[in-house]
């Protein structure tokens, strides 16, 4: 089993291709609060598309992001990309209790599963009732390989935290959406959400806070931080630094920024065109988002522009309360970037 521990005080990490989060909330009165929060840049190829290629990299900036965040909690939430991750839908006679539905899925594990049972990390969930014939139960199936899930917790206890739950990405999101859902009395509205990350930005469309439906695209801040390089002639630890503190010559905004930022919003144009096209789903009537790279002044504005929907930057964090400790305008301004963080400290909270 890969989610484990039921600890009542998670701490949600969120290991990128850029950076480590760190964040940890508590339940107060009316929701959460946040009681501890930090970030740390990643050298770059240390995490590329959310999988561990550099341990001692990730290790060493972990355990300083746990060190000046000093959560309360030790437990932690991480999780794998949704990418990595098989969900099936199964169903099973209702009569089966939860070891015989394990053993089940270890003896068809070859119908279920794209890769060999020996190597594979697991988990399921009944989700009631088949509709359609009571005599069964329909039984959520996630399975990943186990090298992704041992990588994960080696990093958390490497730097003295316990892992207690590896989660999927996009469960993560949905775990936080669907909170911002109820505090902001949205419903059952279909809205899109743009992860823009590192190296790929992610389309989810989701109704009352629910995924459904997702396409991934190859194009994200690292493409900026090249064209940084390039343009100016720099490193590309240069390039990285002088695109996070400022300070660029005058024709950064035309010569590198803007066509950037319109080669991004093409690839989001794509992939808002192939969900129109896939038939099926509900007209959006906004779109959010999310990452680091969201957080480029105008971007939002550009994008509103060009997809003719209201273009806002998610807040996980909306409603909540942030403790006096903390440096509140700076985890304000980071909360875009948190979502998949606060998703993973919401679980057994939300």
């Amino acid at each position: 089993m890969w989610f484990t521990s039921r600890a009542n005080g998670l701490v949600g990490v969120d290991i990128t291709s850029a950076t480590v989060k760190l964040i940890e909330l508590e339940s107060v009165a009316g929701g959460h609060r946040v009681v501890s929060h930090a970030v740390g840049p990643l050298r770059q190829g240390a995490v590329v598309e959310r999988r561990i290629r550099d341990m001692g990299e990730v290790i060493e900036v972990l355990s300083r992001v746990v060190e000046r965040a000093a959560p309360r909690s030790r437990h932690a939430a991480v999780a794998v990309p949704s990418g990595a991750a098989i969900t099936r839908l199964l169903r099973f006679p209702a009569d089966l209790n939860e070891d015989q539905v394990e053993a089940r899925i270890e003896w068809e594990s070859d119908k279920h599963i794209p890769f060999p049972f020996r190597e594979v990390a697991f988990d399921f969930q009944c989700l009631g009732e088949c509709v359609d014939d009571p005599a069964y139960r329909e039984w959520l199936l996630v399975a990943c390989r186990r090298h992704d899930v041992e990588q994960l917790t080696q990093a958390l206890e490497a730097s003295g935290l316990v892992p207690a739950a590896v989660d999927v990405e996009n469960f993560a999101i949905e775990r936080a959406m669907a909170g911002l859902y109820r505090r902001l009395q949205m419903g059952d509205e279909a809205l899109a959400l743009v992860d823009v990350g590192a190296y790929l930005n992610a389309l989810h469309v989701l109704e009352a806070g629910r995924i459904i439906y997702s396409h991934d695209s190859l194009y994200g801040g690292m493409q900026l931080t090249e064209a940084i390089q390039r343009h100016y002639g720099m490193s590309l630890d240069e390039a990285g630094f002088a695109k996070k503190r400022g300070g660029l010559p005058g024709d950064y905004g035309h010569a590198v920024l803007l066509p950037f930022l319109d080669t991004l919003i093409g690839h989001i144009e794509n992939s808002l065109q192939l969900y129109r096209v896939s038939g099926g789903f509900r007209p959006l009537s906004r779109l959010l988002v999310a990452g680091g790279t969201s957080l480029i002044g105008g971007f939002a504005e550009r994008l509103s522009e060009s997809i003719g929907l209201p273009v806002s930057l998610v807040d996980p964090l909306e409603g909540m309360s942030i403790a006096s400790s903390l440096d509140v305008d700076a985890v304000r301004a980071e909360a875009p970037a948190l979502l998949t963080a606060c998703g993973l400290a919401l679980r057994g909270r939300a």
